[in-house]
């Protein structure tokens, strides 16, 4: 039902000259949801969002963001939507409570400073608020830009590669804070090149070249691919890898640490062409096909698609 969608929009478009950045993208996003939102550099992506939350204006297309009008509303969404983009963006000799009362003044938050205590408390960084900005390392950076992102209580919150930079443990952190916010009602549209985030996403959206090219689940975005994938362990895997590539049938031979990763989406055509390959100095194991593999395969049917 439209009530419990976040984000209903269908056919976003927007152009730069000649360009055409986003192309007739759709996307629903459910209330409570965290969408992952996929797609190599340039792809479009930042843009989209960018027209979610009222930043830039599309050149077409209708739809609704927290039941808004996308395109007349976008005042009104901006006031409900948290915005973390791709770079540290505060006051670097400004401290981390200081930033926060900055922001909670730009968006008038009745009771400015119980709002900024309570943000500091949730998000970890009470020890530290009197630290200044500059000095953060970029988990304590990322953990700021979160909570100048909730200090108005938005209903959506937008975060375009929030992790980018930061050390694992500081990942995980930062994925189970987005997980209890989710959990209280909050929806989120992420953007990542991390495989192991996107797998930590509710739903997935892929994008590229401004084409949305997959939407669901990760296992429906998987089992969409009809992607068929061999591991394969034994010598010279580099040298199998060039001879495998030339072949009718295989899509794709990537080495994924001491394993050779043969992918194809037709099933019989992938078997006929490994068969030759099938010695006894290799070992040859079918496995399910992961993410990595099928964006992978969506990258290059694209590419193909276009040179034909």
């Amino acid at each position: 039902m439209a009530d419990d969608l976040a984000i209903d929009v269908h056919g976003m478009t927007k152009r730069f000259g000649n360009r055409t950045a986003v192309n007739q993208i759709d996307l629903q996003v459910r209330k409570g949801e965290i969408c992952g939102f996929l797609g190599p550099n340039g792809s479009g992506k930042t843009t989209f969002i960018r027209m979610l939350c009222g930043l830039l204006r599309a050149d077409g297309g209708s739809g609704t963001c927290l039941g808004h009008d996308v395109i007349r509303d976008s005042e009104a969404i901006k006031r409900e939507v948290g915005y973390m983009t791709q770079r540290f963006s505060f006051w670097e000799d400004l401290t981390i409570a200081e930033n926060l009362d900055f922001v909670a003044r730009m968006y008038r938050v009745p009771d400015r400073h119980q709002a900024v205590h309570q943000s500091l408390e949730r998000l970890g960084l009470l020890a530290r608020k009197d630290q200044l900005a500059a000095h953060l390392s970029g988990g304590w950076k990322q953990r700021l830009a979160l909570a100048a992102c909730l200090i108005h209580q938005p209903k959506l919150l937008l975060l375009d590669e929030p992790t980018a930079g930061v050390d694992p443990k500081a990942r995980r952190d930062f994925w189970e804070e987005i997980h209890q916010l989710a959990g209280e009602g909050l929806t989120f549209l992420i953007t990542t090149h991390y495989m192991d985030e996107a797998e930590r996403c509710h739903r997935l959206a892929y994008i590229l070249e401004g084409h949305l090219l997959a939407h669901g689940t990760a296992k429906e975005v998987i089992e969409h691919a009809h992607l068929t994938t061999w591991s394969v362990s034994g010598p010279k895997l580099l040298e199998l890898a060039g001879q495998l590539r030339n072949k009718p049938g295989v899509k794709q031979a990537v080495a994924f640490g001491s394993n050779l990763h043969v992918s194809g989406d037709d099933d019989a055509a992938l078997a006929q062409a490994v068969a030759p390959f099938r010695t006894k100095n290799y070992e040859w194991r079918r496995i399910d096909s992961g993410l990595e593999d099928v964006f992978i395969h969506l990258m290059d049917e694209e590419g193909n698609g276009k040179k034909s």
